[in-house]
């Protein structure tokens, strides 16, 4: 009866073995015939069309600077500065910084005069950083913050 079941076993696996091989040859033959089968062209102009289509960028980005009203260098005003760089000290009065409109607080300073409040600014001085921490600001950028915190609080400088 062994070899019976002997015989049986390798008729199984003989079918197997040969079904195993089939398959794929066939998958692989049927695939070749599909991809040689002849596509209709496309007009050349279309192709084109579509190929720059795809090629083209997501998006596009432009660069400008906006030039601020009342502001003569083509910056941001004084109180543009002011309010983006240095109402976050100069509001609260953070570190002994004078707070905006106190003319108590900016009276000895006002009276070292405008450009020395200008360079302080520029250079920084005791706990404020040169140009309030914002080094993108141009210099005409912080002389106007500092003419507008000044004005604001008793002076009378001019530009």
């Amino acid at each position: 009866m062994s070899t019976k079941s002997d015989k049986y076993f390798i008729h199984q696996l003989l079918a197997l073995i040969f079904i195993g091989l089939l398959l794929p040859i066939s998958l692989i033959i049927i695939n070749t015939n599909k991809s040689q089968s002849p596509t209709p062209q496309e007009d050349p102009k279309v192709a084109e069309s579509k190929a720059k289509e795809n090629i083209q960028p997501v998006a596009k980005v432009e660069l400008a600077q906006a030039v601020a009203e009342g502001s003569t260098s083509g910056g941001k005003s004084g109180e543009e500065v002011y309010k983006a760089v240095c109402s976050m000290c100069h509001q609260a009065g953070m570190l002994n910084a004078p707070k905006f409109g106190d003319t108590q607080a900016w009276a000895p300073r006002i009276s070292q005069g405008y450009e020395t409040l200008v360079q302080h600014a520029l250079k920084g001085i005791r706990s404020m950083p040169a140009k309030g921490g914002n080094a993108s600001l141009s210099d005409a950028e912080v002389a106007g913050a500092v003419l507008y915190m000044t004005n604001s609080s008793g002076a009378n400088f001019k530009k």
